[in-house]
């Protein structure tokens, strides 16, 4: 499957090259990926826990190619085929009884339509979000998101944000007054090297949030859409936020971002919008995914388990199909060998090693996938 020309050179005489990479992936199915000189992989990337679903699932192929038949766009300027079925789906399955959504075309999107809510509703302006966190690259976004070396270039950045220890909710209550118009948090920060949120540590935000008339945004970006066997993350605590924010999972690789938010928080006529959000192809992508995925929620706590125990000896941390582990300045090394033994894994920050695999992928993939990674770190 070699292209016929050089597609390293010609991405480095055309595309900025924001990116670091080394492989070319042309194709993929379940929880396979193939790259252009035809050698198979194990993906336990999933497009960065995009790909729930695993690569092209047939249901969802079908549903973008029927409807790419009928109606490819037509604006938020009329009634887009699926949107409002969807919207139903997304607020049922958020929990959130009488709540609406809005649909975006990325998780960075979807946040900044939650800090736009969240000051419309509040009337205040600044935010509080925590050390190590990921919310985004716009700048809005970007200014949510703790990581310095991607964010400081940019500054100063709005909204202002004080950042507070991730765990620490001595700290979050001095931070949160009476111009904090929303907390912003993940319940386990993906980018971070899957670090989950202490115990009890959802319900304390909650409680200053309640207390001093902030909001509680909860970025599920990386989390939701089954990835922990639970719809999203924060039902496993007894936490329910304000606004939840959606994207990667919700579609099997379609653009898609969305927000949720509960009773009375809503954007009026004007107060926000976007071309492409929420289009016919969008839609299609997102319905039959959630499908997909209410068939596989199931498998999810044994399929964890599977890799827990087969990573055991490196104390992984393990939330349904979300794995990670430290390994520090060897994170590189094991990445690079594990990709040329045909097994996709991720260095996410801090020398962690971060596993998001595709929900479809099975026991013999999980098996052969840990046995790889512990040849690599022997």
């Amino acid at each position: 499957m070699k292209l016929s020309q050089n597609y390293r050179e010609l991405d480095a005489r055309y595309y900025m090259p924001a990116f670091s990479r080394a492989i070319e992936i042309v194709r993929g199915k379940g929880a396979h990926v193939w790259d252009a000189d035809g050698k198979e992989y194990i993906d336990c990337v999933a497009g960065i826990a995009v790909c729930s679903t695993g690569h092209c699932h047939p249901a969802v192929v079908e549903a973008i190619c029927s409807q790419a038949q009928d109606l490819i766009h037509c604006s938020n300027l009329y009634y887009v085929p699926h949107q409002a079925e969807l919207a139903e789906k997304v607020v049922e399955i958020s929990g959130f009884k009488n709540g609406k959504a809005f649909f975006s075309n990325s998780g960075a999107e979807a946040n900044e339509g939650a800090l736009k809510l969240a000051r419309l509703a509040t009337g205040r302006k600044k935010f509080v979000s925590f050390t190590h966190s990921f919310h985004g690259r716009t700048l809005g976004s970007l200014a949510v998101t703790f990581k310095p070396n991607i964010r400081e270039p940019f500054e100063p950045l709005e909204p202002a944000c004080t950042f507070v220890e991730y765990g620490d909710l001595d700290a979050l209550e001095k931070a949160v007054d009476a111009d904090t118009a929303g907390v912003i948090v993940e319940a386990i920060q993906g980018e971070a090297g899957v670090i989950p949120a202490p115990d009890g540590f959802l319900e304390g935000i909650r409680d200053v949030c309640d207390r001093k008339g902030a909001l509680m945004i909860v970025d599920e970006v990386q989390t939701g859409m089954g990835r922990t066997g639970k719809w999203f993350a924060f039902q496993h605590t007894k936490a329910v936020p304000d606004i939840v924010t959606i994207a990667k999972g919700i579609a099997s690789g379609f653009p898609m971002g969305a927000l949720v938010a509960r009773e009375g928080l809503e954007f009026k006529k004007s107060e926000h919008g976007s071309t492409f959000a929420g289009g016919p192809l969008a839609c299609a992508a997102a319905r039959a995914t959630i499908g997909v995925i209410e068939g596989l929620l199931p498998s999810i706590p044994e399929k964890s388990d599977r890799f827990a125990r087969g990573l055991a000896a490196h104390n992984p941390r393990v939330h349904g199909l979300m794995i990670g582990f430290t390994l520090g300045e060897r994170c590189p090394a094991v990445q690079a060998y594990c990709a040329e033994h045909s097994v996709l894994i991720n260095c996410a920050a801090d020398g962690n090693i971060r596993l998001v695999p595709p929900l479809v992928i099975s026991d013999e993939e999980i098996d052969t996938a840990v046995g790889v990674i512990n040849a690599a770190l022997r």
